[in-house]
């Protein structure tokens, strides 16, 4: 946290006091009157109540770029005036000489924390960073070199959304430089969207949007029309922080929030994870162990299906983020369905493992009753099964393993998810797993519910914590349909072969991993290290072969069955 000097003037006896012209700035968000140099330092954030003020182009590249390194590309491209708008050639030239910016749009290379990345900034100075044919022609060809020199792109967007001075050729811009992104995509390269405020319109219709990861700058308004149109259209007043950052993130639409301090070293790591996995580099020791099924295990005591079932749903016992936690690094987690909303009862995200970049995504259930009102109890609803398609499908354009933690009661039942189609929602994981062409390990760590447990299961191999459960529905819900009795739930545990060890003898999981206790927060550490281990072998075991042979042999996994 920076902290602020105290700036006191004291007036000359007999005269009035005298500011120096530009010394105090003021801000919009909570009208005091605030010292130039401080808000300077503090990222031109007001220190009073956290308002961001809009930047420059230049203020940006410094706060982004490493020093001297910013090569500018493609200045001085010809515009156009299509409708011959008054006057519109003479502004255009204008803004060039008083800002001191080629257009709406800077583009160029260079390297932020020592990684190579083409960067683009919008300005909101220049007619409100609207984009025109100049526009779309500088950031489509920015985003066609970094395909051509495999670059990540990254743009700060800035705009009141297409030119209204260039009519048609302006709309056009969005389809293009759409266009030029999906083959930057196709090619296997990160495009990172940081959303600043304001943007609207054709830019959020088109680049704004597309990003691999979408951030955003706290209190961004963001929206395709913008608040005064739909008051004006729907004649109500809108919620209060509609279309900003906040609300953007709460709606799925975007992957996080990132302070401006944060920013450029969150920037540099997000490109570190998206490199391609170049497998001779990510593989992992095997430490001269071969894989093998578990060591045989001293004597246990006897424990009853029912009673892992009681252990499988312990408050006490650790959730999917306390695993993630204790085996990754970096775990950055990313947020939405891109289309309604960010499901708490999933979380998933980009993380290190010795190293190696995986995906992480897990089922989430809480600790307190607040906890488990956000998290819904760990009952996806499609929302949940969407983030986690759209996570999946990231790691397969980047080569990344995939690795998930299921611990849920099944999925949400309610109305309103059946309304967003929670069938289809989980059909169409099973759907694109079954095709992945990278690793996938599902872990059981806790509950194993039905379909909504299975949404995430589909993988290379399937493993259970000894005392989690994985059942075609609850006990409770066996014994209510079959026998008409939901007290009869302990002997439906019984009848139903819900336990590690009777599902390891069906084939339905490969490995057991073992608690010498019921998991608890005291004994995390030590079980973790053991599942640690293990997926290390797996990621050893599996990085290296075809990607389509991971495919077909996930295939053939569940083809025995």
């Amino acid at each position: 946290m920076l902290k602020f000097k105290k700036t006191s003037y004291i007036p000359v006896q007999g005269k009035e006091p005298q500011v120096p012209e530009g010394l105090w700035i003021k801000c919009d968000g909570c009208g005091e009157l605030l010292y130039k140099e401080d808000v300077k330092q503090n990222h031109y954030v007001c220190y009073k109540c956290g308002k961001y003020f809009r930047i420059t182009t230049r203020k940006r590249l410094r706060m982004v770029a490493d020093k001297g390194t910013y090569e500018k590309w493609d200045e001085g491209i010809a515009g156009e005036d299509p409708l011959s708008y008054p006057d519109y050639p003479e502004k255009i030239t204008a803004l060039k000489e008083r800002l001191g910016i080629d257009e709406a749009v800077t583009c160029g290379r260079c390297t932020i924390h020592g990684e190579d990345a083409v960067l683009c900034v919008c300005d909101g100075r220049f007619l409100m960073g609207s984009m025109g044919y100049v526009v779309g022609e500088k950031i489509t060809r920015a985003v066609e070199r970094a395909t051509e020199q495999k670059l990540p792109v990254i743009i700060f967007t800035c705009s009141g959304g297409a030119r209204m001075q260039e009519g048609m050729v302006s709309l056009m811009q969005m389809a293009k430089t759409s266009a030029a992104l999906k083959r930057h995509s196709k090619a296997g390269l990160l495009y990172i969207s940081v959303l600043t405020d304001p943007t609207t319109g054709g830019v959020t219709a088109s680049f704004a949007m597309l990003g691999d990861i979408i951030l955003a700058e706290p209190g961004a308004l963001v929206g395709f029309a913008g608040p005064r149109v739909i008051e004006q259209t729907i004649r109500q007043k809108l919620p209060e922080g509609f279309q900003r950052a906040e609300f953007l993130l709460e709606h799925g639409l975007i992957d996080g929030i990132v302070e401006r301090e944060d920013l450029k070293e969150t920037l540099a790591k997000l490109i570190v994870m998206h490199r391609q996995v170049d497998v001779k580099e990510a593989l992992i020791p095997n430490r001269g162990k071969e894989r093998t099924e578990e060591t045989a295990r001293r004597s246990r005591e006897m424990v009853s299906a029912w009673e892992r079932v009681q252990r499988a749903r312990a408050q006490e016992r650790p959730s999917a983020l306390d695993y993630i936690q204790e085996i990754f690094t970096d775990f950055i987690e990313l947020h939405g369905d891109r289309h309604f909303s960010d499901d708490g009862s999933i979380v998933g995200g980009i993380a290190f493992f010795d190293g190696c970049p995986v995906t992480v995504i897990g089922q989430q259930k809480g600790k307190t009753t607040k906890e488990n009102i956000t998290r819904n109890f760990g009952m996806p609803s499609p929302e949940g099964y969407r983030k986690a398609l759209r996570l999946m499908e990231q790691a397969e354009k980047f080569g990344r393993p995939i690795l998930c933690f299921i611990d849920t009661p099944g999925a949400f039942c309610g109305m309103e998810a059946e309304e967003r189609g929670q069938g289809e929602a989980i059909a169409r994981n099973l759907f694109e797993m079954s095709d992945l062409t990278v690793p996938v390990l599902s872990i059981v760590i806790g509950e194993g519910g039905s379909g909504g447990a299975l949404a995430l299961a589909v993988g290379n191999e399937v493993w259970m914590m000894e005392n989690a459960t994985y059942t075609i529905l609850s006990p409770e819900g066996f014994a209510s349909i079959l026998w008409k009795d939901s007290s009869k739930a302990p002997q439906a545990a019984e009848q139903m072969r819900v336990t590690a060890k009777e599902l390891k003898e069906l084939g339905i999981i490969e490995r057991i991993i073992w608690e010498p206790e019921p998991a608890s927060h005291q004994n995390i550490e030590k079980i973790a290290a053991n599942m640690a281990e293990e997926i290390r072998r797996f990621i050893h075991w599996y990085l290296p072969m075809d990607r389509e042979a991971l495919a077909q042999l996930r295939y053939d996994r569940f083809r025995r069955m």
